[in-house]
C-alpha cells in the first residue's frame, strides 16, 4: 500500500525549483508514495497566538498534516532563512502537535541554503518531527541541476534524492510497524 505524503514547498512561485523538485520526487517515488503537493501555505492568515478559533484554512492545513503518513518539506533560502510563508505555516502547527512524531524529509534547495537548512531542521526538531541526516538533504546551486523542462538532470542529485527517499520510506515503515505492535 502506498504511503500518503503531504509535500510542502517553501516557495510560493508556481514553477519554482522547489516545486519542480517536488514534482520530480513524486514521479520518482510513485510506486511507494502517494504525494500531494500542497500549495495552501500562501493562503494561510498570519499566525496569531491569541486566536480563539482557528481559521478554516488553518484547520484544513492541519488536518492534511495529521492525515498524512509523512511530510516532505522542500524550501529555498530567502535572506539566509526559510521563507516567511513557510515559517508562518509551521508556526500554526506549534500548539497542535501536528508534526509531533511525524516522519519528515527536509530538502533545502537554493543557491547556498546552509543557514535555511539549519533553521528548518531546528524548527522541525522543536515541532518534534522525526527526521534523520539520511532524510534531510541540502541541494546547493539547484538551478543548475534542473533542466528547462523542470527535470533534475544532475546524476549526483538524483542519487542523493533517491537515497533520501529510500531512507524516508524506511522510516515511515518502521514507524507504522511500531504503531501496530
Amino acid at each position: 500500500m502506498k504511503k500518503k505524503i503531504l509535500a510542502l514547498s517553501g516557495s510560493t512561485r508556481s514553477n519554482s525549483a522547489n516545486v519542480q523538485l517536488l514534482h520530480f520526487i513524486s514521479t520518482l517515488s510513485e510506486e511507494k508514495l502517494e504525494i500531494e503537493i500542497d500549495h495552501s501555505i500562501s493562503e494561510l492568515p498570519f499566525f496569531i497566538p491569541d486566536a480563539q478559533e482557528l481559521p478554516s484554512s488553518v484547520l484544513q492545513f492541519l488536518n492534511k498534516i495529521k492525515a498524512a503518513d509523512g511530510s516532505i518539506i522542500c524550501t529555498p533560502e530567502y535572506v539566509f532563512s526559510i521563507p516567511g510563508m513557510l515559517k508562518n505555516a509551521l508556526e500554526w502547527t506549534v500548539s497542535t502537535a501536528a508534526f509531533s512524531r511525524k516522519p519528515v524529509a527536509l530538502i533545502t534547495a537554493s543557491s547556498l541554503g546552509e543557514i535555511a537548512h539549519e533553521s528548518l531542521a531546528l524548527i522541525m526538531k522543536t515541532l518534534e518531527a522525526e527526521f534523520t541526516n539520511d532524510t534531510s538533504i541540502l541541494i546547493q546551486g539547484v538551478r543548475g541541476k534542473i533542466n528547462k523542462e523542470g527535470i533534475v538532470s544532475d546524476e549526483e542529485t538524483i542519487t542523493r534524492i533517491s537515497k533520501m527517499l529510500d531512507a524516508f520510506n524506511s522510516h515511515i515503515e518502521l514507524k507504522q510497524k511500531s504503531l501496530h505492535l
